[in-house]
């Protein structure tokens, strides 16, 4: 399929998911599911970083104008594509990564996706929260908000990989 179909598909997909169905969950605590991020994480890796940030932004922009949050999903998000090539080079194989395989947790492994993607959600969900509550004596409901939502938001974002993602043409 072509890159920009299979990419715009599951950029619509994606928000829809966000701000139709996540956005509306309360499961207390200060919980609160984003799945969003897997966007960017399965956008190839040879992608440079300019047309990474601005699709973070665009993502990310949208679901504030739907969630009436000011910025707050759009700050998270750049940081998110920001920092992923770094932790993409952090993580790197020893041969490279191929530039043709997406960074699916079935092309790249389990142990591979919950390192990288494992620590991209809870950089993403740090920075969100922190940036929600602007409080720095506020840090430890933060550390909270993250230790309850990151690894919710992970599991999730599996589940919506094993439903949506073709695992045969991955490998």
């Amino acid at each position: 399929m072509n890159f920009f179909i299979k990419h715009g598909i599951r950029f619509v997909f994606i928000l829809a998911i966000q701000v139709l169905a996540l956005n509306q969950i309360e499961l207390g605590l200060g919980i609160q599911l984003m799945v969003y991020p897997l966007f960017i994480l399965l956008l190839p890796v040879e992608l440079g970083v300019f047309p990474l940030l601005t699709l973070a932004f665009i993502l990310g922009a949208a679901i504030d104008s739907f969630s009436n949050t000011y910025g707050l999903h759009t700050s998270a998000l750049l940081t998110f594509a920001y920092v992923r090539p770094i932790i993409f080079k952090a993580f790197a194989p020893r041969d490279g990564y191929d530039p043709l395989l997406e960074t699916t947790i079935f092309a790249m492994g389990f142990k591979w996706f919950l390192k990288i993607f494992g620590l991209l959600i809870v950089i993403h969900h740090f920075w969100f929260f922190l940036m929600e509550m602007f409080k720095m004596n506020e840090l430890l409901f933060v550390f909270q908000k993250v230790s309850l939502s990151a690894p919710i938001s992970f599991l999730v974002c599996i589940f919506l990989q094993y439903l949506f993602v073709n695992k045969s043409s991955e490998k």
